[in-house]
């Protein structure tokens, strides 16, 4: 069983960016930079460890999750309808496969690529009502399968076990994290079972990590905080508070991949509460003395 981590700085702002739906955290090793996306202002942004060096892009659309290519230069992300390829140094930008037309009320939420190279994006109904959510993986040439029609109205993670054997993913307004049986081969996932259900008081599971203990990271949507959980049980083994409602995703980065770094949102708040939070939107860092993993990479 994994010991409990510690926090060795406090929590501090990096980018007070006021974001309306911050999200898509994702530290790029190849750059030594931090992405970060707000969905619905259509943005990605870029710093350095510590906020510095930022600079920021406008699309079309929504832009929900990022993820590096793996032998090229730009990224692969998730726009509203599907995957795209972009290059920030250049502008370019390539959309690939639409997969789900029929949908039109849906939008792309949360995703990463798993240890194979394989885009995994989560859909969702935009106004977070209809139970219209699937689970789709996406080959290295762009092309989306419909891994699960899960017909969840709100997506979030995925991340993987350490063995590459369980993939887990939140069915947020149920307030579950559900975990699958893995194929690493072929990409197909099976036996959905919930792993854990958090009460009320916790808020909506959101977008989440895993670090090279396998203990399982997870942001609280409402719950100002996000936990971290050992990988056999379940169990609470820190949580870390934040100074503000809405969190939404977290991942490690840095030098030394030991910091935290966590999304919010002002989404949802109200004019009073916006008042005592001033910091909703967002880009918090905490150094602890976990480690992450790197983020995998788009094959494609």
């Amino acid at each position: 069983m994994p010991a409990a981590p510690n926090l060795v700085s406090d929590v501090r702002c990096v980018w007070r960016a006021g974001a309306t739906l911050g999200e898509g955290v994702c530290w790029s090793s190849r750059e030594q930079a931090l992405y970060w996306v707000d969905i619905l202002d259509c943005t990605l942004n870029r710093c350095d460890a510590q906020g510095r060096g930022r600079a920021s892009w406008r699309f079309e659309d929504t832009i929900s999750a990022v993820a590096e290519r793996r032998d090229r230069p730009g990224l692969a992300v998730t726009l509203r309808r599907g995957l795209a390829l972009f290059d920030p140094e250049s502008g370019s930008l390539q959309r690939l496969h639409e997969p789900e037309p029929e949908r039109s009320g849906n939008r792309f939420n949360d995703g990463k690529c798993d240890a194979q190279g394989r885009f995994w994006g989560g859909s969702m109904d935009f106004d977070c009502e209809a139970p219209t959510g699937a689970w789709y993986r996406f080959d290295p040439q762009g092309q989306g399968t419909r891994a699960a029609d899960v017909l969840w109205a709100v997506t979030n993670g995925p991340t993987w076990s350490l063995d590459g054997r369980t993939m887990y993913t939140n069915d947020t307004l149920r307030r579950e994290v559900v975990a699958w049986d893995f194929d690493p081969d072929s990409g197909a996932i099976a036996q959905p079972r919930v792993w854990l259900r958090f009460d009320p008081h916790d808020g909506y599971p959101d977008g989440m990590t895993t670090d090279a203990q396998g203990r399982l990271w997870i942001a609280h949507w409402g719950a100002a905080c996000v936990s971290c959980h050992d990988p056999g049980t379940g169990a609470e083994l820190l949580r870390v508070q934040l100074p503000t409602s809405h969190i939404t995703n977290v991942s490690f980065g840095g030098a030394g991949m030991s910091t935290l770094f966590i999304t919010s949102a002002r989404f949802g708040l109200r004019t009073a509460q916006l008042a005592v939070e001033p910091l909703a939107g967002a880009l918090f860092a905490v150094e602890t003395d976990a480690r992450g993993l790197p983020a995998n990479t788009f094959a494609g």
